[in-house]
């Protein structure tokens, strides 16, 4: 009975690895570019929640970082040793479960969001909130009515984990944050994603096989950064006893699947001719994002992930001793995608392949805005005459007619560039540049 205990907390684990990793590489397809829509010259107001240019800012994984995975978490994990080892590890924790648990609210929010949407196909109407200063847009938030019942979902969950810390809570806290980094963080390229897995590989083998700073750090850090089951879900004497999987465990092999994800997408849509400054090809019927394509390069990446995950658990078993599970998925992941290259004559293709992170687009595409011209009817203003002029008056005084504009653009302009205490001014300067604007 016991064993079939164990077994059953091992599958269970496998299924709550295997799973953010799938849902989060779709989630991480963004939505095709092409000229079906005109394109807009400002930014507008999306009117539904699941508004087609609703996109999440993604960050992207270079080369340079994931050459420095490796030391910044060496450099955070001996950290965290030295400081449950010389503080008082209960005060440490309420600082970290206090942390983790506002992570944890805007992760749970943004997963039941995406599922409720996902499943139902609701649609409701956005609200904004846009905060501008100096022309520059500083913050603008997009949410309906369904995020804020998520929200309060959420709230409720984190503060049942805060009290009672359940291990399904924290199941549920550590799936919502594998989801959302898998979702939005982005490897650039396959060379880039396996520098970072060899990395982590020898920094795994270094300080679970080499020092006690792992195994320390594990057992008091009271936090959810790792998913776990019980052995025996009724015990005999009553305490639960678990096994567990650390969330990096997850996220690293799985954003490194992600990345072949796209690129079968990629390699599918540069077969159809997709150019994104062109409408869509014919084969897409209309569609942006949700349609099929083949997946060669994602299918074996995740049967190696299942693998390497598998032998894990096995030697764990067997030797009865913790395991870094990074030991036996990191290989696994990138023998999976270099076989596949060998076997289907891409190995060029595979290590050419590059992309960018959301935000980096859009601050290469985007053009530099200027401060808008307010345009005044000179007719509403005091001492104007009410008659209005004809073309050729305009035309006369056009040099006229500009400098009265621009000294009405530096006093009247709502939205100036310096503070109210800046801007007013006594009124007989007002008056003395008027007259000299005109002269």
């Amino acid at each position: 009975m016991a064993e079939a205990g164990l077994f059953a907390a091992y599958a269970a684990i496998g299924t709550m690895a295997v799973a953010p990793i799938y849902f989060g590489s779709f989630s991480s397809l963004d939505r095709l570019k092409s000229t079906h829509k005109k394109k807009r010259d400002h930014d507008e107001f999306t009117e539904f929640s699941d508004s087609e240019d609703e996109e999440d800012e993604t960050e992207a994984v270079s080369t340079e970082d994931a050459y420095m995975f490796p030391v910044y978490g060496s450099i955070a994990l001996f950290s965290m040793y030295l400081v449950f080892k010389y503080l008082n590890t209960d005060w440490v924790n309420y600082l970290l479960s206090a942390y983790f648990a506002v992570l944890g609210v805007a992760a749970l929010a943004q997963v039941g969001v995406r599922i409720v949407k996902g499943t139902t196909g609701i649609k409701l109407p956005l609200y904004h909130v846009h905060l501008v200063h100096k022309h520059k847009t500083m913050l603008h938030l997009r949410f309906s009515n369904l995020h804020l019942a998520m929200l309060g979902v959420s709230m409720v969950l984190t503060g049942l984990y805060l009290f009672s810390k359940n291990w399904v809570i924290s199941n549920l806290l550590g799936l919502a944050f594998s989801f959302s980094a898998i979702t939005l963080i982005r490897l650039d390229s396959f060379k880039s994603g396996m520098i970072m897995l060899a990395g982590l590989f020898a920094y795994d083998i270094f300080w679970v096989f080499g020092t006690e700073v792992m195994v320390s750090v594990a057992k008091n850090f009271d936090a959810p950064i790792k998913v776990v089951f019980p052995k025996d879900v009724f015990p005999a004497d009553g305490k639960l006893q678990f096994t567990m999987l650390g969330l990096g465990d997850i996220v690293v092999p799985g954003i490194f699947l992600a990345l072949a994800l796209r690129f079968d997408r990629h390699q599918y849509l540069a077969k159809l001719g997709y150019d994104k400054e062109k409408a869509l090809p014919k084969a897409l019927n209309g569609k942006h994002r949700g349609f099929g394509f083949p997946v060669p390069y994602f299918t074996s990446c995740m049967g190696a992930y299942v693998a390497g995950l598998a032998t894990t658990i096995s030697v764990m078993h067997v030797f009865k001793a913790a395991q870094p599970a990074l030991l036996y998925l990191s290989p696994a992941c990138i023998l999976a995608i270099v076989g596949t290259a060998v076997m289907r004559g891409e190995v060029k293709q595979v290590f050419a392949y590059t992309e960018e992170s959301k935000t980096e687009e859009e601050n290469k595409a985007k053009p530099i805005k200027t401060a808008p011209t307010h345009r005044y009817n000179l007719r509403n203003q005091p001492g104007a005459q009410a008659t209005p002029a004809s073309a050729g008056e305009l035309a006369d005084d056009e040099q006229e007619v500009a400098s009265v504009a621009k000294v009405l653009e530096e006093t009247v302009d709502p939205i100036a560039n310096v503070s109210d205490s800046e801007s007013k001014k006594p009124k007989a300067k007002r008056a003395a540049k008027k007259t000299k604007a005109k002269k």
